[in-house]
């Protein structure tokens, strides 16, 4: 490293915001910017404008340099963020939501390749059969000056018509003249988010585990490659020999969001109130399904349920009962996961919700393990900085190295504390959304007799999946700043 910047920038392309980051040799963070999309809150569901997360971008990576005058002139660059989203050759013009993201319909109940390949069939069937193809970090990273390529992580399966491929963390192009950052700057190979965000937050041994937070959440854990835990879903770590296995959940930081927009409370005050509750939250409980659920149950008929609601009930307990019931979400995927074998010694709490400890806190008490929670909760901006670093040869590259050859953010450990009330709850939790299940299963003109006997339709039964790339940051997260309408990502 001798004579090269002290500075590498790792930038993550959420669904709400971008968020840039300046990485030294150590693996400090120098700084990190956001930045929202102009005319984001016109757009249809699904859809996107490029040149929105183009300003953004350019946004980010200006303010950044005036934070970190190194940052102007780094030792690499390297962008990521949502997937699976996809971006046409021609975009028009600004302001042309022409990009397809990971809520866009085509190919959502298919696999991250499967839903590329279905975005891509949606933009030929709207302009035309030939219609080339990017994943959006790719065509930032073109408009950056890098040539035309298709990024990918090491034993992530190919993309057909989305450019020549290139290991994450390989050099793609300079920077061109025109941009806050210096020309000539090399571009480097990015991934999709949750890969990034695993990568960083230390995912290359078994037993370490994380919930990457946002909108969703959910739980993925390390695994050794070829365990009964490390099925055909599971995803490959930057560690060789080490697989990643878990679920994606479907609503964790939406139904705070939920609870904040229904009680005009802002989240920090509902955390507040919410820390004044027991546990237990004096007899509430939330079923959170309010768009079905993801792992373990894989039901997207489900909605949320709230139960044990009395005339003393007000936003605290409601709160409460919100944080537990996202953690015995997590809980439910971990008992899944740990009969096939994979155990979790320690969890990583990412995302905005980290920022909260008593969210951490439930969640280590609830799953019984010490939880880490880092200093940069944006983990996918940090992974795409150690990106970065690979690219201007700092450490190895994703596939190439050992547990620990990387450097990770600063660590707060919270250790847990059982409660009686959380080992009640989590029961209670089960069994309330096994029989929510088993109502579904109740055909739709059956009379009431049937539905007050037993059920002898069964539950579809539970089967623990990968981790979905678009688990960790694509979708809003709640924002726990002081200011409501800043988005986090």
């Amino acid at each position: 490293m001798s004579g090269s910047p002290a500075v590498v920038v790792g930038v993550d392309v959420g669904s709400n915001s971008v968020r840039a980051l300046a990485l030294d040799p150590d693996g400090v963070v120098l700084g990190a910017t956001t930045a929202g999309y102009p005319g984001a809150a016109g757009w249809e569901p699904g859809h996107a404008d490029p040149y929105a997360w183009f300003a953004a971008t350019a946004q980010a990576l200006a303010e950044l340099r005036a934070l970190v005058p190194g940052a102007a002139r780094p030792a690499a660059l390297c962008l990521g963020g949502q997937s699976p989203t996809t971006v046409p050759e021609a975009v028009p013009r600004p302001g042309i939501a022409a990009a397809l993201t990971c809520r866009h319909p085509a190919g959502a109940t298919g696999s991250p390749v499967e839903q590329h390949h279905a975005q891509h069939a949606a933009l030929r069937a709207a302009h035309g059969p030939d219609v080339q193809a990017w994943q959006l970090y790719d065509w930032l990273a073109a408009r950056f000056g890098a040539e035309r390529a298709q990024a990918r992580w090491p034993g992530d399966p190919p993309l057909t018509g989305y450019g020549p491929i290139v290991a994450t963390g390989s050099v793609v192009g300079t920077v061109g003249t025109g941009h806050d950052i210096a020309a000539g700057t090399p571009l480097v190979a990015g991934a999709q988010d949750a890969y990034l965000a695993f990568w960083a937050g230390g995912l290359d041994r078994p037993g370490r585990a994380m919930d990457p937070g946002g909108r969703t959440g959910g739980l993925a854990v390390a695994v050794p490659a070829g365990s009964p835990a490390a099925d055909a879903y599971a995803l490959p770590s930057a560690v060789s020999g080490i697989d990643i296995v878990g679920g994606p959940v479907a609503a964790h930081g939406l139904i705070l969001e939920w609870l904040r927009d229904l009680t005009g409370r802002d989240v920090r005050d509902l955390l507040a109130l919410a820390a004044e509750v027991p546990p237990g939250a004096r007899g509430v409980l939330v079923l959170p399904y309010l768009e079905g659920e993801r792992a373990p149950r894989w039901n997207r008929e489900l909605r949320g349920e709230v139960f044990g609601l009395s005339a003393g009930s007000g936003p605290g307990e409601l709160a409460r009962a919100v944080l537990e019931g996202t953690a015995y979400g997590l809980a439910h995927i971990a008992r899944e996961l740990g009969a096939r074998g994979a155990r979790l010694d320690t969890l990583v709490c990412a995302g905005s919700p980290a920022r909260s400890p008593l969210w951490c806190s439930i969640k280590a008490a609830v799953l019984g393990v010490p939880v880490e929670v880092p200093a940069e909760t944006d983990l996918a901006a940090y992974g795409a900085a150690l990106a970065a670093g690979a690219g201007a040869r700092w450490w190895p590259a994703p596939g190439t190295g050992r547990a620990g050859d990387w450097p990770r953010p600063a660590m707060t450990v919270l250790d847990p504390e059982p409660h009686p009330e959380y080992a009640a709850g989590l029961r209670r939790f089960l069994d309330l959304g096994d029989a929510a299940q088993a109502r579904l299963s109740v055909p739709a003109d059956a009379g009431v007799s049937s539905r007050s006997g037993p059920n002898p339709a069964e539950p579809t039964p539970s089967e623990p999946r990968l981790v979905e790339p678009n688990l960790s940051a694509n979708p809003a997260e709640p924002n726990l700043s002081e200011e409501p309408t800043c988005p986090i990502r």
